[in-house]
């Protein structure tokens, strides 16, 4: 069977980190990339090694072998770009969110459901193994009336006035940031795990700074920017949420993003209490569950697809002791997207059109919850 051929839209970190992982599936090959402009789409594509590269999404979207596209781009481009995609007939892994409000990812869920296509968005914080694991203990029992769910996403990367993106644009990334860029992962993956929606929504946000030291060149997401030339600009995205949060089933429970916390590089983590036991996983030790008891010892689970629930060491890729982390979980996602688009009876765990929708209306409701000082329903 002939290679899946895959094109990139974008030259960022997140279009990298794609092009790394699907480099790594056998039977997909990353054949086209595009950037904003010919001259930045040839240079992303020299330094990836990718033979062909284009100046538009346009050109990328109608070249006749590429049946599948990776949408990489700023947030204010992933609606458009991502309709394009999909009214040509060809499958869709879109970056999150999917689109910057609830109208226009409404319009994909839609579009994606009549075009027959594979399509999909890139949660993947889903595809780690141990975060699979917890859904299997609580599935199969250990999981008797979950009853509290709290944790968050924590990163520091903007902690200093001098730090600067183009995700501090609300023209390119939308009117919510911390929510939006990590927040929906810390969602998707709780309502992954449990198999529950969240229903209800109280927020608090804050801007810690609402004047920044923009450098008066570009600078990539994680970028430093330490000795450029500067200019201030005023944000007014969130860098810091709190949020409290009713499940189906009478679930409640909270959650914080921060992407101001000094020393945090990336840790999303959850803590689940059902009865029994208490459930806790952090991506910055991905390769470990905590599992609490009042009754006995505690014990703390280790990524070793021997040990492991079937469909969690399936996610595993090498012996216990070999680490796995954040690359894995990607090339995860990738491989369950690809099956899918090969195998019609597979059954895929990706996020789809539809749950990119719903983390839309949940965005919404928490803007709107802090706007108005009350609760708000999805």
């Amino acid at each position: 069977m002939d290679n899946i051929k895959v094109g990139i839209i974008g030259t960022g970190f997140s279009a990298a980190s794609h092009i790394e992982a699907l480099r790594r599936i056998p039977f997909v090959e990353v054949a086209a990339v595009c950037g904003s402009n010919a001259d930045k789409g040839r240079v992303f594509a020299e330094s990836m090694g990718v033979p062909v590269s284009y100046g538009s999404a346009a050109e990328l979207i109608a070249d006749p072998d590429i049946q599948a596209v990776h949408n990489c781009t700023p947030n204010a481009l992933h609606y458009e770009l991502n309709k394009m995609v999909l009214l040509a007939g060809k499958h869709l892994m879109s970056e999150k969110p999917l689109a910057l409000n609830s109208e226009q990812s409404a319009e994909l869920a839609e579009i994606a459901g009549k075009v027959g296509v594979v399509s999909g968005v890139s949660f993947n914080y889903r595809h780690f193994p141990m975060v699979c694991q917890t859904k299997e203990l609580l599935e199969s029992g250990g999981g008797r009336n979950v009853s509290l769910v709290y944790g968050g996403y924590l990163q520091d990367w903007l902690s200093l006035k001098t730090d600067y993106s183009w995700r501090l644009d609300e023209e390119k990334n939308g009117i919510s940031r911390a929510i939006a860029d990590i927040g929906s992962h810390w969602c998707d993956t709780i309502q992954y795990v449990l198999g529950k929606k969240i229903t209800k929504v109280f927020a608090d946000l804050k801007t810690v700074h609402p004047i920044r030291k923009k450098p008066r060149t570009t600078m990539n997401t994680f970028g430093s920017s330490d000795h450029a030339d500067r200019e201030d600009v005023k944000v007014g995205t969130e860098d810091y949420g709190s949020v409290l949060i009713h499940l189906e089933d009478g679930v409640q429970g909270v959650f914080t993003v921060s992407q101001v916390s000094s020393g945090r590089k990336n840790r999303l983590f959850y803590e689940i209490v059902a009865d029994g036991a208490t459930y806790a996983w952090d991506q910055e030790k991905p390769n470990d569950l905590w599992v609490g008891r009042r009754d006995r010892a505690n014990e703390q689970l280790v990524r070793d697809p021997g040990l492991l629930d079937p469909k969690a060491a399936a996610l595993a890729h090498y012996p216990g002791g070999h680490q796995e982390g954040w690359p894995d979980g990607l090339k995860n996602l990738c491989i369950d997207f690809y099956t899918a688009v090969q195998n019609k009876q597979h059954e895929p765990t990706f996020a789809s059109m539809d749950d990119g929708h719903r983390i839309m209306r949940l965005i919404e409701a928490i803007m709107e919850s802090h706007r108005t000082e009350k609760w708000v329903h999805i």
